[in-house]
């Protein structure tokens, strides 16, 4: 695989290259890991690339990178730059003939998803988000008594996602993450929403089954000068009928990385946050409380094999990370031995998922922005 962005003092290429690496299916062979050619190339050096893999932009290496013998040649790109460089990025990989993973957002418009849809079945190149909450086994788990029908039919469903992080105005200080989350001519139209916020809502829609079909949204901007929201309540409805609230929160001093998901149905509920991956409760309609395990009792039956340690061992961010990886992965390998890989090998979210939550959105922002209360999620 090649990497576009990542480079030093970049945090999600770190991730994504630890996650991609971790089950021996690919490895990083090439990037352009910087917009300054500089300091792409310091980049490559630090993880010991030889230089003439390490490009300065990534037009060259989309250029060079086909021209090498087959067996040595980049098979997938992996693109973790600002959200404004998704687009084009993606576009000229799948141009040039390479699989990519994208990280979430997939663009910054909706018209650009479509854009990009479009490139994908032409290209017949596959494409990844990496939405990655649906890669923890206990979300999966989540998601099977959900489609079982254990819970009986949804009614409500409840996503926070704080943290506190920008509780101060950061982009003034000197640190690059805050400064390009919070730009609109970087990030897009939303920071805190698009950022976490689109994380929950896709989480919630994972173990539900059923995407969010209108929204009635507040974004909110806590410090003063910020052009974009730090803070954002969104109530939603489902097209199964169900009801709920997606909190996304930037500025809520003490959360770290606070993800948690309720769900309630007629004859049951479930509860799962991050902060104890490995714990999915449920608690049923005149019954005791139940407490499922990864790979112990019910989960160890019914959940995939996707973790990777001995039970009671904790399995976080890079190890859901690196599900998604494996699974597409495995889709971009059977591809490469020219089968088509089948329906049921396809549990990654796709071009079609980014579509979507750029469609979510698009809704939350112009709900935000108008006084009419519900606002239909486009398709």
């Amino acid at each position: 695989m090649g990497m576009v962005g990542g480079g030093r003092g970049a945090q999600i290429g770190r991730a994504h290259r630890v996650a991609a690496q971790m089950d021996g299916k690919a490895q990083l062979v090439c990037g352009a890991f910087s917009s300054t050619k500089q300091r792409s190339r310091d980049s490559g050096r630090d993880l010991f690339l030889p230089a003439e893999r390490v490009y300065g932009t990534y037009r060259e290496m989309f250029r060079k990178e086909p021209r090498r013998p087959e067996e040595d040649r980049m098979d997938l790109v992996v693109v973790v730059t600002p959200n404004n460089m998704h687009y084009p990025v993606a576009m000229a990989a799948l141009d040039a003939g390479f699989h990519v993973v994208c990280d979430k957002p997939m663009t910054m418009t909706l018209d650009e998803a479509k854009n990009l849809a479009r490139k994908v079945k032409m290209s017949e190149r596959l494409l990844c988000v990496t939405h990655y909450f649906t890669g923890y086994p206990m979300i999966v788990e989540a998601r099977r008594l959900v489609a079982k029908g254990r819970l009986g039919a949804i009614r409500r469903v409840v996503a926070e996602y704080p943290q506190g992080w920008l509780a101060t105005r950061l982009e003034t200080m000197g640190n690059k993450q805050a400064a390009w989350r919070t730009d609109p001519k970087r990030a897009g139209a939303t920071c805190c929403m698009g950022d976490i916020g689109s994380q929950a809502a896709n989480v919630a829609e994972y173990i539900t089954g059923s995407q969010i079909s209108e929204v009635c949204a507040n974004l909110t901007t806590s410090i003063k000068g910020r052009p974009l929201d730090d803070d954002a309540s969104v109530l939603v409805r489902f097209k199964d009928g169900a009801q709920g609230i997606v909190w996304a929160s930037q500025i809520a001093i003490g959360e770290e990385d606070g993800l948690t998901i309720r769900v309630y149905g007629e004859d049951g509920s479930l509860a799962w946050r991050q902060g104890q991956p490995n714990r999915l409760v449920l608690h049923w309609s005149g019954k005791s409380t139940e407490i499922r395990r990864t790979k112990t009792g019910a989960a160890a039956k019914d959940a995939p094999a996707n973790t990777r340690l001995p039970t009671g061992y904790p399995e976080g961010y890079l190890d859901a990370l690196a599900n998604i990886y494996s699974t597409f992965l495995d889709a971009v390998a059977r591809d490469m031995e020219g089968k088509k890989p089948k329906k049921d090998d396809l549990d990654y979210p796709d071009v079609y998922d980014g579509i979507h939550n750029m469609a979510f959105l698009r809704a939350v922002v112009r709900s935000s922005r108008s006084k009419e209360k519900w606002i239909k999620v486009p398709k």
